[in-house]
C-alpha cells in the first residue's frame, strides 16, 4: 500500500489537542462492510449505504475496491454509465485506474492520486483499468467516496479535477508516529488539494504499530473512520476497529485513535490505514435511484427521462485549478454504482 510515503520527522506535526474541557468524540456504532459486484463483474467492499445515511449525512456511499492481486486478463472497471447530483471521489492506492468522461474530463489515476469529478447536472463517465494492467494483472486497491450536493448546487456543470499524488498535503502527528495525507478539507489549518462544494475533511493516515493518533475535528462536521488495513482502537474507550470496518462517532472537538501493536497482515505492516471523513451535514430530502441522488421522485424521473433521450453529459468542459494554502473554498455556505431503490430521506 504505497500511495505517498514521507519521512514523517521532515513534514509538519499535527498538534494532539489537549485542555481542560476538550471533548474528544466517541464511537456511537461500528459497522462491518458488506460484499457485492459492480460494474464488469469486480468486488468491492461498501460500509454504507446499508446504514441510516443522516449519519454519513453528507456522504452518500462508501465503496473499498480491492486490495486485491488480480492474475492476466482478470482486471475490470465500470463501462459507460450516468450520473447526476452529486460527486464521486475516487482516490488510488495501488494500481491504476483511467477515467474519461462526456465533458472531456479525464486522465489515469494513479497510486497515491485522486480523481474528483463533479457530476452536477450530468455526465457519462468510464472508470477502467489501463490496458497494460489488464494484461499483466497486478496488486489494485483504492477507494471511491460519494458526496452529495445541496439543492442549490444538483445543477452545477459538470466538472473534472485531477489531482497527483504530489499534490496531496503531508503532514506529521506530533511526535512523528502517524503520516496524514489530506486529499480536500482543513485539518488543523493544512487544507489539501481537493475543491469542495460540500464541505468535508478527508484524510488517509498510518499510524506506525503501537502509536496513538489524536487531531483536532470541526464541531460542526460528523466523524467517520473507516479501516482500509490493519486494527487499531478509536475513541478514549478504545473500540476496536479492523479492516472493512466503519466507526461513527459522536460530536465533540477532537479524535483519538491507536493503532495495535502487532500489523503483519494485509499490506498493513507499515502501520493501520484508516481514512478519516467528515462533513457538514446537508439535512435535505434524497431521492436516489443508482447513479442518480436529487432530492424529489420527479427529479429522478426526469434524471432517467434525461439519460433515455441522451441530455446527459452535455456541457462543456471546466478545468478545475487546484486549491492552494490561500484559496476561499468554492462555497464557504455550507465508483460503482448504487442499489438501484429509490428512496427518500427527510433530515
Amino acid at each position: 500500500m504505497p500511495a505517498v510515503t514521507a519521512d514523517t520527522l521532515t513534514l509538519p506535526r499535527v498538534p494532539s489537542p489537549a485542555g481542560a474541557g476538550l471533548r474528544w468524540r466517541e464511537v456511537t456504532k461500528t459497522v462491518t462492510a458488506r460484499r457485492q459486484m459492480e460494474g464488469e463483474g469486480f468486488e468491492v467492499r461498501r460500509p454504507f449505504p446499508g446504514m441510516d445515511l443522516a449519519v454519513a449525512d453528507p456522504f452518500l456511499l462508501l465503496d473499498h475496491l480491492g486490495a486485491v492481486e488480480y492474475g492476466p486478463g482478470e482486471a475490470k472497471g465500470a463501462p459507460w454509465h450516468p450520473h447526476r447530483g452529486f460527486e464521486t471521489v475516487t482516490y488510488m492506492l495501488d494500481g491504476a485506474f483511467e477515467h474519461t468522461d462526456s465533458t472531456g474530463g479525464g486522465g489515469l489515476i494513479t497510486e497515491g492520486a485522486t480523481q474528483w469529478m463533479t457530476a452536477g447536472a450530468g455526465v457519462l463517465h468510464s472508470e477502467l483499468p489501463p490496458q497494460d494492467f489488464v494484461a499483466k494483472g497486478g496488486l489494485f486497491h483504492g477507494i471511491q467516496l460519494w458526496v452529495n450536493l445541496p439543492r442549490s448546487l444538483k445543477w452545477t456543470p459538470a466538472q473534472y479535477q485531477d489531482i497527483t499524488a504530489g499534490q496531496t498535503v503531508l503532514l506529521s502527528s506530533d511526535d512523528g508516529g502517524s503520516l496524514l495525507r489530506v486529499i480536500a478539507g482543513d485539518l488543523a489549518g493544512h487544507r489539501g488539494p481537493g475543491m469542495t462544494r460540500t464541505p468535508i475533511t478527508y484524510v488517509h493516515a498510518t499510524v506506525s504499530p503501537g502509536a496513538k493518533l489524536g487531531v483536532p475535528w470541526p464541531q460542526e462536521f460528523n466523524a467517520l473512520v473507516y479501516v482500509l488495513a490493519g486494527r487499531g482502537t478509536v475513541g478514549t474507550e478504545r473500540r476496536p476497529l479492523e479492516e472493512g470496518q466503519l466507526a461513527v462517532l459522536g460530536p465533540g472537538e477532537a479524535l483519538t485513535l491507536r493503532a495495535s501493536e502487532g500489523q503483519d497482515y494485509n499490506g498493513s505492516r507499515t502501520g493501520w490505514e484508516v481514512l478519516l471523513l467528515g462533513g457538514l451535514p446537508i439535512r435535505e430530502p434524497i431521492a436516489r435511484y443508482g447513479p442518480f441522488v436529487m432530492n424529489t421522485k420527479a427529479e429522478i424521473l426526469q434524471a432517467v427521462e434525461d439519460f433515455q433521450n441522451g441530455r446527459l453529459g452535455t456541457t462543456a468542459p471546466q478545468p478545475v485549478p487546484h486549491r492552494t494554502a490561500t484559496d476561499a473554498p468554492l462555497d464557504e455556505d455550507g465508483d460503482g454504482d448504487g442499489d438501484g431503490a429509490v428512496e427518500a430521506e427527510v433530515r
